[in-house]
């Protein structure tokens, strides 16, 4: 649940397992109804997703996933008359990655997106460089492991929108309490710090609270964020 302002929004969700077949219902307080169904192997180390929201019958979708070793690559068709197209592929190793997605819009011939990025993993460590908004922003990140056991991390980002030469710097962090519970916050350059606390109340069931402050206009309203993830 989510509160901004008078305003209080929430989720209910569902989850049904059988075989290869995993189906995901998701009301929420408008009164839409999502539902994804996952099959996994009609094809050898593929994934087939469709997906559609209702009352929205446009929102219909198609997603087919391919996965290998050193590579996977992801199509997504809108079951719709006018249907965008969405392409996407990873390869690499555990060590380092490149990859790409573009979207293209059938009706007007024209790529709508075009995101392409690598990284790089080392034990204690992960750095990556992302070219998104179609060429009009870059995003350069990294996080540093501060002991073995991964318990306390610290991060930094730098991204800047070419077309308004605007930048941003956010550093970050986060640490586990133990072995159920991690707190994580990020302060950027424009005064707004986030706060996240999550702990695991069941196995593989999570609660997890949320907030954000604008520490250069106090006055504002804080956001608050309530969400609980069940899974069997």
């Amino acid at each position: 649940m989510v509160k901004r302002g008078g305003l209080s929004t929430g989720d209910v969700a569902a989850q049904y397992k059988y075989k290869n077949t995993v189906v995901d219902v998701k009301v929420d307080t408008e009164s839409n109804i999502s539902t994804t169904l996952t099959i996994t192997d009609i094809v050898p180390s593929t994934k087939t997703i469709a997906s559609f929201k209702l009352p929205d019958y446009n929102s219909g979708k198609l997603e087919v996933q391919y996965f290998h070793h050193h590579a996977t690559f992801t199509t997504a068709v809108a079951l719709n008359q006018s249907p965008d197209v969405d392409l996407s592929a990873t390869l690499g190793t555990p060590t380092f990655a490149f990859g790409a997605e573009a979207g293209y819009e059938t009706t007007s011939g024209k790529f709508t997106k075009y995101t392409a990025g690598i990284s790089v993993t080392r034990p204690d460590s992960c750095a990556s460089i992302i070219l998104g908004d179609k060429g009009e922003s870059i995003r350069a990140s990294y996080v540093h492991h501060l002991d073995q056991l991964k318990k306390s991390s610290a991060a930094g980002e730098i991204a800047r929108k070419f077309s308004t030469n605007e930048n941003t710097f956010t550093v970050g962090g986060s640490y586990a309490l133990d072995n159920l519970t991690v707190v994580k916050a990020k302060l950027n350059n424009h005064g707004k710090l986030g706060t996240v606390l999550q702990h695991e109340l069941i196995p593989k069931s999570i609660l997890t609270v949320s907030s954000e402050f604008d520490t250069k206009a106090l006055e504002k309203t804080p956001r608050f964020g309530l969400s609980l993830a069940l899974k069997p």
